[in-house]
């Protein structure tokens, strides 16, 4: 086996499966995540420039070692230049009140847009404004790489740097936008904040749309990566709206760092963790999950596993050093991460019920968002 693959084997892990997990019909009810909301998204990003169906590559060589009938990989790293799934979101989100401002007769030069972030979102919005023509104040934590940072501010947007977490960026953010009149473009909801975030929740379910027709069906398994569960729900909604009650494992993929998806599953209430180290896989730390996407994910999610950083570097390595390269950024790498960890543990691999004739699906959520750190954990020179 490769050696990198090898060295991911190891990852430590834990599994739980979801108490709560119900999945029946698709509930195609208007004000959510409903069909209506899915066909508006497609219809408006599809028509933008430069919009094409990203790669869905096929992994034999992860297929044949883990038993199953194959392992598909949808990557990310090329959406529309911004180097991951968030281009659908943040963007679609920001020119839908474009949008509206301007269907009353408004200017989208009077909008300002902000938001809190780990680094691919408020890239996103912060390209989203630019197109739109309005103004964007991007909040980031102290962790986020001085990179991802220049990535945002080099389409316009202003950004401001605070001390804490992810969650003290976004609390300082609301209060920011409350005192300024701002509009608040996020990717996680709270109570009476929907619209925005159900919005942003219907662009990822694009990428799903074309899994589905790249696939020509629903998978059997799903390694969702999480981190306010927005991409995951966005995954799960057309998945589940074409599978019904026979949809498949749709299993949760956190760090151990930030496992509050974990922890809301197995208390069967939303529940908000205290992140007190930050996980290399810079999109999965978010100590709250979304009360939108925990509609989707409590009844349809079949399990949860968190995972280490253990993985990232050596599958970051494997995904580059392919024969048919792809370029894997440090939160693409961990659905394989946990998958492979599992099937090393038989009793977890037994709890996933796989088969021959599996089909499991992995998320490359993003490429080379932070280039310096990925050329030297891939070693380039």
């Amino acid at each position: 086996m490769d050696a990198n693959l090898a060295a991911a084997l190891a990852t430590p892990f834990t599994l739980d499966a979801n108490p709560g997990r119900a999945a029946a019909t698709f509930p195609d009810l208007a004000g959510s995540l409903d069909v209506a909301a899915m066909d508006a998204a497609q219809a408006v990003i599809s028509g933008w420039s430069g919009y094409v169906p990203t790669p869905l590559h096929d992994l034999p060589e992860i297929a044949d070692h883990l038993g199953v009938g194959q392992v598909v990989y949808k990557d990310e790293a090329a959406r529309f230049g911004l180097g991951s799934f968030k281009a659908l979101g943040g963007a679609y989100a920001v020119a839908a009140l474009a949008r509206q401002i301007e269907a009353q007769g408004g200017s989208t030069a009077e909008l300002t847009v902000a938001t809190a972030t780990d680094g691919n979102h408020g890239r996103s919005v912060a390209w989203g404004a630019a197109r739109a023509g309005c103004a964007a104040k991007i909040y980031i934590h102290a962790h986020v790489s001085q990179a991802r940072e220049d990535a945002m501010a080099a389409f316009g947007a202003e950004v401001i740097r605070i001390d804490g977490n992810y969650e003290a960026s976004l609390a300082a953010c609301k209060q920011d936008a409350a005192a300024h009149g701002w509009q608040i473009v996020s990717d996680t909801s709270w109570p009476g904040y929907h619209e925005v975030p159900l919005t942003v929740m219907a662009g990822y379910t694009v990428m799903s749309r074309e899994i589905l027709a790249q696939l020509g069906g629903v998978p059997s398994h799903a390694m969702l990566p999480v981190g306010v569960g927005g991409l995951a729900a966005g995954i799960i909604a057309p998945l589940w709206q074409a599978a019904g009650s026979s949809l498949g494992h749709m299993i949760a993929v956190e760090s151990h760092m930030s496992a509050c998806m974990r922890d809301s599953l197995v208390a069967g209430t939303p529940t908000l963790v205290d992140i007190t180290e930050e996980t290399l896989m810079a999109g999965l730390s978010c100590g709250e999950v979304s009360d939108l996407a925990w509609d989707i994910l409590k009844p349809t999610v079949s399990h949860c596993v968190t995972i280490g950083d253990e993985a990232v570097a050596p599958l970051m390595r494997w995904f580059h050093h392919r024969t048919d390269a792809i370029e894997a950024g440090e939160c693409s790498t961990s659905g394989l991460a946990a998958l492979l960890a599992m099937h090393a543990d038989g009793a977890a691999w037994e709890q996933l019920e796989m088969t021959p004739d599996s089909v499991v699906l992995l998320v490359g959520t993003e490429g080379a968002t932070d280039p310096d750190f990925y050329r030297r954990t891939v070693g380039i020179a």
